[in-house]
């Protein structure tokens, strides 16, 4: 073939209607040869149709015919062209990380193709024999991969093309007749589709992964963005009342300052490491999803399926659907400062920041329920479980453990926090009441001491005047004015417990330096009804944040 084609010309292969080499060429009835979209254009153009070289005349449009020797010349003369242009070897030469040609001598072109029966990867020029030749086009072709070895079976020398299901391998024709035999056998193309579409399931799993962990750091930012605006906001608070007492503390302004702004920098620290630990996860779930996409394209199946059990496997991930930022509380900032200096600048600090300290202490707001299952006999709960009264008549309820048995009290049901909650109750209209939090594990059984020693971190009324705290013994509180609504403030990790006057918005007393081992739970307690002198509920109200 190689001494007849170097007689060949461009000549004997140009179209004559064209003047270029034939493009899909075609035979007339008279042996002529022309590019098909010529010849089939110059017939709709004239009537009748003829020849365009011998000018024969054909009454009714012949049906044109495929020269398929044409074909393959015209397809040979290029490739010879292109051989002697030096194109071919500089334009296709196999790169680094490429399958070079196996047939190829002196510069290994790119292999196009690996061909499965001969265990052999073409270039274009080499394969054109398993595009041409009836024998070899049976042949199995995938894209090139290198060690086709690798699928030959090393104990009969045969092509891997079934897979064991019971064994998780590829195997030949003749292990399933041998060690196989009793195993559940399907052809390699059907596992390969299954597995295909398992790794499909994969990768979407994975983006999923992704997406979640990129709005987990939307999150995160946001939550930064959040706690510097609580910053801000506390800063120009602070420089507010520095202000007005520069004459004794200008000098502990800038102190107070960069103790806010360390809080927030500790925030921001905490949202930088989650983001950074986000953002590797990320990175190792891309690559694996690149990995997943790449092989979603291939067509090797024996590779797809013998790799599978490390495709498959994810890659260790955080769960993050609980992790975020703790807001710093900067409520106390500026109390803790001035608490050095005289008894006079320490009085006129509480008579300038009550709002500022509530206000910070309301953004911890939560959502708080009655719980029925431990309200004693004699309390009546709303359907809702906002309000609670005393009923004057015991109802035969189950005696539960955690049911109160004697005291006339109700807890809230365990709430969502963050280290810090805050809840509001209404108060008017009562002689006497406790509100406050108390220890999950509280006795509720029989007569109760209700003080910090036992669990329970209160303010009660009783006599209609007389206001006291829960410590041991009480401590009377001087309140000036008769409260309605009591704010309840829980911080758990610098333990304590602040009770306000939501109306005229004044810290009445602050639980400090507890340790809280467990979960607090809000207490409600309506005490007896007294013949109706006491019979209005307390009622957990809206939190709406101090003006």
């Amino acid at each position: 073939m190689s001494a007849a084609s170097s007689l060949l010309s461009e000549d004997q292969f140009l179209c004559s209607i064209c003047l270029d080499v034939f493009t899909d060429p075609v035979s007339t009835p008279c042996g002529h040869n022309f590019c098909k979209k010529c010849i089939t254009t110059n017939w709709d153009l004239n009537f009748p149709s003829q020849c365009p070289n011998c000018k024969k005349v054909f009454n009714t449009r012949p049906e044109l015919q495929v020269n398929t020797f044409i074909s393959e010349m015209v397809a040979h003369f290029r490739q010879l062209a292109e051989q002697r242009t030096g194109g071919g070897s500089q334009k296709h030469a196999a790169q680094a990380g490429e399958v070079p040609c196996d047939v190829c001598t002196g510069t290994k072109l790119k292999a196009r193709k690996s061909c499965l029966v001969c265990l052999v990867s073409y270039c274009e020029t080499h394969l054109e024999p398993h595009v041409t030749m009836p024998g070899l086009k049976r042949h199995q072709l995938i894209d090139p991969v290198t060690n086709l070895e690798s699928r030959m079976c090393a104990k009969h020398d045969k092509l891997l093309e079934l897979f064991c299901k019971d064994d998780q391998m590829c195997v030949c024709m003749l292990c399933t007749i041998s060690e196989h035999r009793a195993h559940e056998v399907v052809p390699l193309e059907e596992e390969y589709e299954g597995k295909k579409t398992e790794l499909g399931r994969k990768g979407a799993e994975l983006l999923q992964m992704i997406q979640e962990r990129q709005l987990k750091i939307e999150e995160l930012k946001h939550s930064v963005e959040v706690s510097w605006e609580n910053a801000y906001r506390e800063i120009k608070a602070n420089i507010c009342a520095f202000t007005k007492l520069k004459y004794v503390i200008q000098r502990n302004q800038t102190k107070v300052t960069e103790m806010i702004e360390e809080k927030h920098k500790t925030t921001e620290r905490q949202a930088d490491g989650f983001i950074k630990e986000l953002q590797d996860e990320i990175s190792e779930l891309k690559k694996k999803s690149d990995e997943l996409e790449q092989v979603s394209h291939s067509e090797d199946h024996c590779g797809l399926l013998q790799n599978f059990p490390s495709l498959n496997a994810a890659p260790p991930t955080k769960d993050w659907k609980e992790v975020g930022v703790h807001f710093p509380s900067y409520d106390g900032s500026v109390r803790t400062t001035v608490a050095q200096l005289v008894e006079m600048v320490e009085n006129e600090m509480k008579t300038l920041f009550p709002k500022a300290e509530l206000k910070a202490a309301q953004q911890s707001a939560v959502e708080v329920t009655l719980d029925p299952d431990t309200a004693n006999p004699e309390l009546i709960l709303s359907e809702d479980g906002k309000q609670v009264y005393h009923g004057n008549t015991k109802r035969n309820l189950p005696n539960n453990p955690e049911r109160f048995s004697y005291c006339a009290c109700v807890l809230g049901k365990p709430i969502d926090h963050s280290g810090r909650f805050y809840f509001e109750v209404q108060v008017k209209g009562k002689t006497q009441w406790v509100v406050g939090v108390a220890k999950e594990s509280i006795n509720r059984k029989g007569r109760i001491s209700i003080n910090h020693k036992n669990g329970y971190w209160t303010v009660c009324l009783s006599n209609e005047t007389v206001y006291c705290a829960s410590t041991d013994p009480p401590v009377r509180l001087p309140l000036k004015a008769k409260l309605e609504k009591v704010g309840v403030f829980v911080d758990y990790e610098q333990g304590r417990v602040f009770f306000y006057d939501a109306h005229a918005a004044n810290l009445i007393y602050a639980f400090t330096g507890c340790s809280f081992t467990e979960k607090l739970l809000p207490l409600l307690c309506p005490s007896f009804n007294q013949g109706g002198k006491n019979s209005a509920p307390l009622i957990i109200c809206p939190v709406h944040p101090t003006k």
